[in-house]
């Protein structure tokens, strides 16, 4: 099998799988979901995005394979809502030598958002999702975003939500196809964003203990260097 790079992922859907079984404890838990096909080069301790979120296989029998899933990926995700029967978008981690078809896309999930208006459009579906200010901050027009592991280009942010513009293929391979006003997607943006935000506000929020270090990097650096 190819070497892996581990928790890197394209948002390039491969299957869709079916979760056979859920084992709940208090707050965390144990998923069983059968596929098709990506098992045959799969492994214990391989790393599959499930609607977006990095999981470690931790079993394999026949064509389904166990998953651990911990409090904290129930809180931020939509994985709490899975139930038997229900269909998750599935990608394996990027091989070492494979290539970008998507963008970079971490399987750590940032948080969920709401589907508010599903609307056709000739050739192309528009869906509009509500997402808090926290996450649409890091959302831009012509951006990436991963919904539920599926990478999209944002053609359209406000205050107050955001869109995007997919072919029916798209819908049609991915669980998308399923989804209705209301539900609930996984969400991560883009994770260029988010470093440059670190970068920018560097010590502002760090620990006393912590010496604070003046960031070299400014709006006016960004701009000048093409960002």
């Amino acid at each position: 099998m190819k070497g892996q790079v581990t928790g890197l992922f394209t948002g390039l859907i491969e299957e869709m799988g079916t979760v056979t079984q859920i084992n709940m404890g208090a707050k965390s838990g144990e998923l069983h979901i059968s596929t098709e096909s990506i098992l045959k080069t799969s492994r214990i301790g391989d790393s599959i995005a499930v609607n977006g979120v990095c999981l470690t296989v931790t079993h394999i029998n026949g064509n389904v394979f166990t998953a651990d899933v911990m409090a904290e990926t129930f809180r931020r995700s939509s994985l709490r809502e899975l139930t038997a029967g229900t269909y998750v978008n599935l990608e394996r981690a990027m091989p070492a030598d494979g290539r970008f078809g998507g963008h970079i896309v971490s399987g750590h999930i940032d948080g969920t958002g709401s589907i508010t208006n599903i609307v056709r459009e000739e050739n192309a579906v528009w869906y509009t999702i509500h997402a808090d200010a926290g996450l649409l901050k890091y959302i831009v027009e012509k951006g990436s975003i991963a919904i539920d592991g599926i990478s999209l280009t944002v053609a359209y942010v406000d205050e107050e939500a955001f869109k995007v513009s997919i072919i029916p293929h798209t819908a049609k391979q991915t669980i998308l196809q399923y989804k209705k006003q209301g539900h609930t997607v996984n969400l991560e943006c883009d994770i260029i964003g988010k470093y440059v935000e670190k970068m920018l506000h560097y010590g502002s929020n760090t620990a006393p203990e912590v010496k604070k270090e003046k960031s070299n990097i400014t709006m006016d650096f960004l701009r000048q260097n093409g960002f």
